[in-house]
């Protein structure tokens, strides 16, 4: 029968894995609400 603590102690995560997450974490990343407070702000300094 499979021990699961044993395997859980054995377990690496992959490096591929760890690379993504830098990758996707060290992104700048706007999102919608950032993007329409901007245009919001430029429509109002046009006026």
């Amino acid at each position: 029968m499979i021990n699961f603590e044993e395997e859980l102690k054995k377990f690496q995560p992959s490096l591929e894995i760890e690379e993504a997450e830098d990758a996707i974490y060290n992104q700048d990343l706007t999102d919608m609400t950032t993007i329409l407070g901007e245009l919001l702000k430029e429509d109002k300094e046009e006026e």
